[in-house]
């Protein structure tokens, strides 16, 4: 075996695959849509899915790359030598390309050529085949034909070798081992046995049937492979050790505790863990607050995982004595140190990864003190029989301190202590219930539906407002939000239900109608609608004269204009799923909307940004549907025949026996509960405002019509003509004005750039007289003020290249903050100087960090105070390289 760092063995999986016609796709967000419960990305695999299903990829049927992940489902795991919470998955994928002769040929060049195994030393496990598939004798066959000893393929069945979701694309996998050079445990020794002997190195999942809902398997058209190895436990192992901790993903930071805390690393159990808990936590809160989706603490979702990685790392580095520097400092090692390479992004946020941690931990350590010394008190005061914390208790520490539920179980645990888990949910329930009562009164009506538990099960509503946008009806019943009333006075805010109504009330995505009830006792103006249990529909709005009786007949009048144009935005996101799906693929699924009467948002799958020639298509598409005068029409028919018609469902959306499938022609077919226009020219016109990536392989489009497309234009033609006044030019001649400024503006900045570099170069005065010698090397360190990196690195070369052969270092107070520059020439490199780690070391006596080549290297700091401590530093760092 060969040994790698981690950065080798990345950049060695993706050249690779490469070389055998692969494109890098790169990695995609950690964080993904959590409407289906996935809060992370979770495999390398995830968000390929939609290709593996059959949507074209647009970079072609060869892909790979190194894909971050997160999974805290383990999370108690974590603390042992192998398990981590954030991990990176090296994959490499065919969408129909080659498939299992390539695939096990490749994969045994991998393990033999490029990371080093011996064949002797290599195993490898097929599918045993049962009832539903056949033994892969194909994938043995190419397994031996590549270099593995036939007494080396193992034959195991579905539970080991067989990937597949319910139902869908599935095959066989074949999974890789290394064989250690110890006894067998038994007969039964083998890949899969615990004793220590097999080590999975890598999986191929070969994606050959589809699974029907029946269960039977057919073959697939398009046949896929997917490869998976995990970089962290490969990269431990090439280096000889199961304990992925001793990595160099993890070895400067556990040096840092070590050092920092006094403790030696596996020294003692309990504090190792937390070492280890440490590590790992705020590896990936720096990842995830780092990430594109720049992801802060928060109560919910994705936001609360990330406080509670968090606060656990804290606690941890409590127990070791850690303080809030210590902790932020661990955050700077993974950004400058070990993933500055590899991880680009997290540097470019480096500023903002410390403040959101730094943020955090003042939030939470106060807190924590007190909270634990509290924890303490309530342990203390239990007799030696009674080992369960109330779940009051346990409310109590998470309602004052801020303590997570998961946070007093685990430290409950460590003291041999359990939690009452459902205590605590009731009172988290009853603590939700108090809150509503103190509510506003918008926002009782729109959570506390119990108020409306009390009412018959014969009061409810019919709605008619697929035909009407008016009609009589009764007043059943009339809420003030707390409770039902008999009656609402003028200015009185309350929910009005009727046996009948034309107004829809929100759902799918639509929202609600507003408008007018009028009864002869008064007028209650509605400003929202909303489906209540018990098939009845609340209309929530004010009493605006006079007073709204129960048994009162009323008129209910829907707001002409506001139904009109959100019935134009309903119908035109209807257009607009058909045409993404024209321009991107089939694979475009709506995974969310939203219409209102000014504007429509319509969420889809999708993996990377769209064109502007992409979205202007789909745009065009959808107006020329609007010209074609499409009818709309609406059929309610049973789910089974709605599937013949090929209508499109909502993933996740559950359907009744009955559905109302809504037709534009014969152009988009969809099953839809909400109101549309009569004919796609009603929609008049549609303009896509923006087009945005809301999270991992989700895209979202905001959208205009009819009037409101009409008014966007007459805005932009007024800033049009106001930006041609501005220029003192016409309308028609302000791209030419505008192209003069530029070429203007961009003379000036290069002549203002000239300038400077003189003013640099003239602040140094005569540098030369500064130049020491250190040990046979010239080092050179001037502080020339004010001067930007970009000129100070033109002065760094101009510098070197007057000493000849040595090292210069520039620092330049720029307005309170650093800029620091270091070079070096080859002969001075070949002596031992490094640029780059010594800019690193100097750079934190001015609070900054950074980092480069042996060569050249730059950083950036913020406090200029310690510029002399710097000078002087680069001297010591200097020394130390040369006399190595």
């Amino acid at each position: 075996m060969k040994q790698f760092t981690s950065d080798e063995l990345r950049n060695a999986w993706k050249e690779f695959y490469k070389e055998r016609g692969h494109v890098d796709v790169g990695a995609v967000s950690l964080v993904s849509d959590g409407s289906t419960g996935v809060l992370f990305n979770v495999a390398g695999m995830q968000p390929l899915m939609p290709y593996l299903l059959g949507q074209k990829h647009p970079k072609g049927t060869r892909l790979c790359n190194v894909q971050g992940c997160v999974r805290t489902n383990d999370i108690d795991s974590v603390g042992d030598k192998s398990h981590v919470t954030f991990f990176e998955m090296m994959g490499s994928w065919s969408l129909g390309d080659y498939f299992k002769k390539e695939r096990c040929q490749w994969s045994y060049e991998l393990l033999t050529q490029v990371l080093g195994f011996d064949r002797d030393h290599l195993a490898a496990t097929v599918f045993a085949g049962d009832e539903n598939a056949p033994r892969d004798e194909e994938c043995a066959k190419y397994r031996i034909e590549s270099g593995f000893k036939e007494e080396n393929i193992y034959y195991l069945p579905a539970s080991d070798n067989w990937w597949g979701l319910e139902y869908g694309p599935c095959g066989p996998d074949s999974e890789m081992f290394y064989i250690a050079d110890v006894p067998d445990c038994g007969p039964d020794c083998g890949p899969g046995c615990d004793c220590g002997k097999y080590t999975e190195l890598g999986n191929d999942v070969f994606m050959q049937y589809e699974k029907h809902k029946d269960g039977h398997l057919t073959p697939l058209k398009q046949k896929n492979v997917d490869t998976g190895w995990g970089l962290e436990r490969i990269l431990a192992f090439l280096n000889g050790t199961k304990d992925v901790y001793r990595t160099d993903l993890f070895v400067p930071v556990i040096e840092y505790i070590e050092k920092t805390a006094g403790i030696r690393y596996e020294q003692d159990e309990t504090k190792t863990r937390s070492m280890r808990i440490l590590a790992d936590h705020l590896r990936t809160a720096v990842m995830l607050i780092g990430d594109e989706a720049r992801l802060t603490p928060s109560n919910a979702g994705a936001g609360y995982v990330l406080r509670r990685l968090i606060r656990r790392a804290i606690r941890h580095g409590r127990v070791l004595g850690l303080k809030k520097a210590d902790l932020l400092e661990i955050a700077g090692i993974y950004i400058d140190k070990i993933y500055n390479e590899s991880y680009p992004l997290l540097v470019k946020s480096r500023d903002f990864i410390i403040r959101e941690l730094s943020n955090e931990i003042d939030r939470f350590e106060s807190a924590l003190e007190n909270g634990m010394a509290e924890l303490d008190k309530i342990l203390d005061g239990k007799d030696g029989k009674d080992k369960t914390i109330d779940g009051r208790d346990a409310f109590y520490l998470y309602d004052t301190f801020g303590f997570p539920l998961e946070l007093t179980v685990e430290m409950a645990e460590e003291k041999g202590f359990s939690v009452d888990e459902a205590g605590f949910d009731a009172a988290m329930e009853e603590q939700k219930q108090k809150a509503r009562e103190n509510q506003s009164f918008a926002a009782d009506l729109s959570n506390d539906l119990s108020v409306y538990d009390g009412l018959d099960a014969s009061v409810t509503s019919e709605f008619v407002g697929y035909e009407l946008l008016k009609s009589g009806g009764k007043v059943l019943a009339l809420s003030d939000g707390k409770a039902l009333v008999d009656r609402l006075n003028e200015g009185n805010e309350g929910v009005l239900i009727a046996d009948v109504t034309p107004f829809y009330a929100t759902m799918g995505g639509q929202k609600g109608d507003i408008g007018v009830i009028k009864t002869s006792g008064g007028e209650f103006e509605v400003f929202d609608t909303m489906k209540l249990p018990g098939d009845r529909t609340g209309h929530k709005g004010k009493v605006t004269s006079g007073t709204v009786s129960v048994s009162e007949e009323a008129l209910l009048e829907v707001d002409v204009k506001s139904r009109t144009y959100t019935c134009r935005n309903h119908s035109a996101t209807h257009l607009l799923q058909k045409a993404l799906q024209t321009v991107l693929g089939d694979g475009v699924e709506q995974q969310g909307s939203y219409q209102d009467a000014q504007r429509t948002r319509f969420d889809f799958s999708y993996s990377q940004a769209m064109t502007p020639e992409q979205v202007n298509q789909a745009e065009a598409i959808v107006n020329e549907k609007i010209a074609e005068a499409l009818p709309v029409d609406t059929r309610i028919m049973s789910m089974e025949d709605a599937k013949k018609t090929g209508a499109m469902a909502l993933f996740g959306e559950k359907y009744g026996d009955e559905v109302r499938v809504v037709s534009m022609g014969d152009w988009s077919i969809e099953l839809c509960g909400g109101t549309h226009v009569k004919n796609t020219s009603d929609i008049k016109y549609f303009k896509i405002l923006s087009e945005s990536g809301i999270a991992a392989g989700v895209r979202r489009i905001t959208a205009i019509t009819g009037d409101n497309v009409t008014a966007y234009y007459e805005d932009i033609e007024s800033r049009y003509n106001a930006a041609a006044a501005a220029a003192h030019t016409s309308p028609d001649m302000l791209v030419k004005e505008i192209e003069s400024m530029y070429k203007l503006i961009k003379e000036l900045t290069s002549e203002l750039k000239e300038l400077k570099n003189a003013a640099a170069k003239e602040s140094v005065g005569d540098a030369m007289d500064n130049v020491k010698e250190i040990n046979g090397v010239k080092l050179l360190v001037v502080t020339p003020p004010d001067v930007d990196m970009d000129n100070l690195r033109n002065l760094s070369d101009s510098l070197k290249a007057k000493i000849g052969e040595g090292v210069v270092v520039l620092l330049s107070n720029v307005k309170g903050k650093v800029n620091v520059v270091a070079s070096a020439t080859e002969g001075a490199i070949a002596k031992g100087a490094h640029a780059g780690n010594l800019i690193r070391e100097i750079a934190k006596c001015v609070g900054g960090g950074g980092g480069g080549r042996p060569n050249m290297a730059q950083a950036g700091g913020k406090d200029a105070s310690g510029i002399p401590q710097a000078v002087d530093k680069a001297e010591e760092i200097l020394t130390s390289q040369i006399n190595r």
